[in-house]
């Protein structure tokens, strides 16, 4: 049986909120402590699959370092507050500030972990609609930002990302991502190395490009090594291949088509030949893949971080939307689609279509995306003087001194400002500059529903966690938290405060007049207390063909060639012509993932930190023998504003002249309260990027295919 009040002897089911890939847990409680987990064997997606990332809920609710209630600063140090004088502070000084400086001088930043909060994503919009700041910045312009402008102009919605139709493809393309290791990323896909195994157990295959052998790489077909930044080239030209061998054949979605006719000319001159010196890849092998993906009986072009994190990452993501057009791939069983979740966020009208340009930001003049600006922008908007100044900043959830480029400057900014407060659960790297740190209720002690991972899942299901424990009698609940400034600050502006309504009151109305819905008529006559009845979840059915009937574009059909995308392109082309000059000491920097690590999360748990050190830099024993290196000396890794210490680790699966770092380590800042990740700091991987390095397109963060020089650290 499953219960949510922690009752002795129990088994309870869950799904894991570390990462999009949402595993199903089996959680076994005794008088209000866990005692175990497992893999829920009956979750219809993961199928008892389990990462070690599983047990970071655990940790977090266990951790000592954790704050469990509210803080403010005096002096360097810090004094419990109420919650009423809390929220009743924050409030004040945001009007206040408000009042005197602007709207614009309040800026917001919403963390990672707000996708996998149900009140996170409920909530922080109605205090928005009450702070209505332009200076808005989130984790997605340091992630997945490239995504949702390619859909945008192709799709009309930013949200209307297809993706690999994992179960069924016969062929699978991966670029820049390591899925066996992050389960999928805008791709919820749990037990990948499992799903990748019955991919080849029915005749499929595997080819990864990647700068280093990732854990991906090693159990595909074949794996190719690519130069970091260049894989723009790589996908024009397998497009040139697929239009001048006649191989290109869009089906049924041609009648759909805006644009097409144009798409042969533009890409005619990125032959393989000509784009091999850049790539690192051989022609042959450019056309082998070419014509195996046209020719497969159902193929996917998958990429993430390491192409959406480039200078070209939007101009990236529509070619690999291109590729899977132009083959008949896009909207095809075994190919990709788009999920059909029990809460559409785009039929529903629940997240805005990503209308670019709306803003501005005042410094550099960045437009916004979906109501954002670029999380790179924040350091300058703080610390450049003149009208609409940032003077205030809300964190939640979010750590950006650690996870966004030019971290250090972002770390002299914070303290300058007039007023910080964050939501979160330490005192970080980032936190230790706020005036007061309001933690919410742990994972274990709130309901919750993955809007975002249900949304690009590679099979549609969905299930509803209720509280696995009673939370503490002082706290509160995240949106608990927010719902309490954006009453307060709504009374000081002489407005009404918006009504209060429990996230799952809300998530109930959503899901009956969801497509599954009671209202709806639908067999599974979903509402929230249908999903309380079904504590694995419910499997709602494979993907299927949908994308003509939800385009949202204004003529309602596929935009090929939009206006910016060709643009770019044309920047695409001038750099082809004139790549960038290297020394020829210069090795280009990638980032990478680690099973047991996500972002700066889970560095203050021994069972993640234990063992050999992580945040090493890996080389390839070529380049450390024509430096004069040897395995595990310590280096200083330089670039043009700066560098960083850390030890190289000899690894022949790194391309030559390629080197990776680890992101999320750094942890060595005064004054943070960590004490496992601070007997292990690691060196920060956004130390050494560049806030002012982005793509031109997106206005996201480039993160892959940094420049950097070695040099021996000598001396103790």
């Amino acid at each position: 049986m499953d219960g949510q009040d922690g009752k002795a002897g129990a088994r309870h089911y869950r799904a894991c909120g570390i990462c999009e890939a949402i595993c199903g847990l089996a959680i076994d409680v005794r008088d209000g402590v866990v005692e175990r987990i497992e893999g829920d064997p009956d979750d219809p997606m993961s199928r008892g699959y389990l990462c070690p990332k599983a047990y970071a809920a655990l940790d977090l609710q266990n951790d000592p370092d954790r704050l469990r209630r509210p803080l403010r600063r005096v002096g360097d140090d810090w004094e419990p507050i109420g919650w009423d004088a809390a929220l009743d502070l924050v409030a004040g000084r945001l009007h206040e500030i408000r009042a005197r400086a602007g709207a614009d001088a309040i800026g917001v930043y919403l963390g990672n972990p707000v996708a996998h909060s149900l009140g996170a994503m409920t909530h922080p919009r109605y205090l928005l609609g009450q702070l209505r700041t332009r200076n808005v910045f989130s984790a997605t312009s340091v992630d997945q930002l490239a995504h949702h402008v390619a859909a945008y102009w192709m799709y009309g919605h930013q949200m209307l990302i297809p993706v690999p139709d994992l179960d069924r493809t016969r062929y699978l393309l991966i670029l820049g991502a390591n899925p066996v290791v992050s389960n999928g990323s805008l791709m919820t896909a749990p037990g990948m190395p499992r799903r990748l195994r019955e991919l080849r157990r029915r005749g499929g295959r595997l080819v990864v490009v990647d700068p280093r052998r990732t854990e991906t790489a090693r159990v595909a077909d074949v794996h190719h090594f690519i130069r970091p930044g260049t894989d723009v080239y790589l996908l024009l030209a397998l497009l040139q291949v697929i239009f001048a061998e006649s191989l290109a054949a869009p089906g049924r979605l041609h009648a759909h088509l805006t644009g097409y006719e144009r798409l042969p000319e533009l890409v005619a001159q990125f032959t393989p030949e000509r784009v091999a010196p850049v790539t690192g890849i051989e022609a042959a092998h450019v056309r082998a893949i070419a014509r195996d993906f046209a020719a497969a009986a159902a193929a996917a072009c998958y990429g993430r971080l390491g192409v959406s994190t480039q200078a070209f990452g939007a101009l990236c993501q529509w070619l690999i939307q291109l590729l899977n057009l132009v083959t008949g791939n896009l909207d095809r069983v075994g190919g990709t689609l788009l999920p059909a979740p029990a809460v559409d966020l785009v039929a529903q009208g629940l997240l805005g279509r990503g209308n670019p340009g709306r803003a501005h930001s005042r410094v550099s003049g960045r437009p916004s995306f979906g109501g954002e600006l670029p999380a790179a922008l924040m350091a300058e908007e703080i610390r450049t003087a003149g009208e609409g100044r940032m003077r205030a900043m809300l964190m939640i959830a979010g750590n950006p001194v650690l996870s966004t480029p030019g971290g250090k400057s972002l770390d002299r900014a914070l303290p300058t400002l007039e007023f910080m407060v964050a939501i979160d659960y330490y005192v970080n790297e980032t936190t230790r500059h706020a005036q007061l740190i309001l933690p919410p209720t742990t994972p274990f002690e709130r309901d919750h529903y993955d809007f975002a991972s249900f949304s690009f899942a590679v099979r549609n299901t969905v299930r509803y966690n209720p509280p696995l424990l009673a939370r503490p009698a002082a706290a509160l609940h995240d949106w608990e938290i927010v719902a309490g400034i954006t009453e307060r600050l709504a009374v000081l502006g002489g407005r009404r405060p918006p009504r209060r309504r429990a996230p799952a009151r809300l998530l109930d109305v959503a899901l009956v007049h969801g497509p599954y819905g009671r209202r709806r008529g639908h067999a599974a006559a979903l509402s929230l207390a249908r999903l309380r009845a079904a504590p694995h979840g419910i499997d709602l059915g494979p993907l299927a063909p949908s994308l003509v009937q939800r385009l949202a574009t204004a003529d309602r059909r596929i935009q090929c060639v939009p206006e910016p995308m060709l643009i770019d392109l044309s920047r695409a082309l001038r750099v082809l012509a004139n790549p960038p000059a290297h020394g020829d000491d210069t090795l280009l920097l990638v980032g990478r993932r680690l099973l047991g690590s996500n972002n700066s999360w889970l560095h203050n748990y021994p069972r993640f930190t234990r063992g050999d050190d992580r945040c090493v830099l890996l080389v390839h024993p070529r380049d450390l023998g024509a430096r004069n290196l040897a395995d595990g000396d310590s280096v200083r890794v330089e670039v043009a504003h700066g560098g960083v210490e850390v030890r190289v680790r000899a690894d022949s699966a790194m391309m030559p002249g390629v080197v990776s770092l680890p992101h999320g380590w750094g942890h060595s800042g005064p004054g943070i309260r960590l004490a496992v990740a601070s007997r292990q700091p690691g060196v920060s991987f956004n130390d050494l990027t560049d806030a002012a390095c982005r793509d031109e397109l997106s206005g996201a963060a480039v993160l892959n295919g940094v420049p950097v020089r070695l040099v021996l650290r000598r001396g103790p």
